[in-house]
């Protein structure tokens, strides 16, 4: 399989920062689910360096934490490509995505044509701490199925 046609689960976020790590849980799942027809990387990388990781890959998945202060902590929002023409969370993630898809399509790199986002609703992604809140630990399992959903549509098994 080339690595145009394989699926980039892209988790984001900083682990020794609680639940901003939460992705790298749900990324960490995934894996093990489809370890032939995904690929999946964690970084804590923002911005333009997400280019690189997303470069050449037909289909992305990421997975982020964010604070959006608009639903309970554990909520799951999902976002695709069209909504990241305009910002829809403040995020040290997101804020980066509209410009990185803007640059690529400019620049005619090879770019995900299909993008989707799938985030977990933090109460405060700031505290330093290993380990999950319980809300994010209760709320991971749902994360992972929205995950998997998108997945298992774009035709990804095991």
């Amino acid at each position: 399989m080339t690595l145009q046609a394989k699926t980039l689960v892209l988790a984001l976020g900083n682990d020794i920062l609680g639940d901003d790590g939460v992705a790298f849980y749900a990324a960490r799942l995934l894996r093990a689910e489809f370890p032939k027809s995904v690929v999946v990387v964690e970084t804590g990388e923002a911005g333009l360096p997400l280019l690189d990781h997303l470069e050449s890959y037909g289909r992305a998945l990421i997975l982020d934490a964010a604070a959006t202060g608009k639903c309970p902590a554990g909520t799951i929002l999902r976002w695709d490509r069209e909504d990241f023409r305009r910002c829809v969370a403040p995020s040290q993630h997101s804020a980066g995505l509209p410009h990185i898809l803007e640059l690529a399509e400019r620049l005619g790199l090879a770019f995900p044509t299909e993008l989707q986002v799938v985030c977990m609703e933090v109460s405060d992604p700031t505290v330093f701490r290993e380990t999950l809140t319980a809300e994010a630990k209760q709320a991971l399992p749902a994360m992972a199925a929205a995950a998997r959903e998108i997945l298992t549509a774009w035709g990804c098994r095991e």
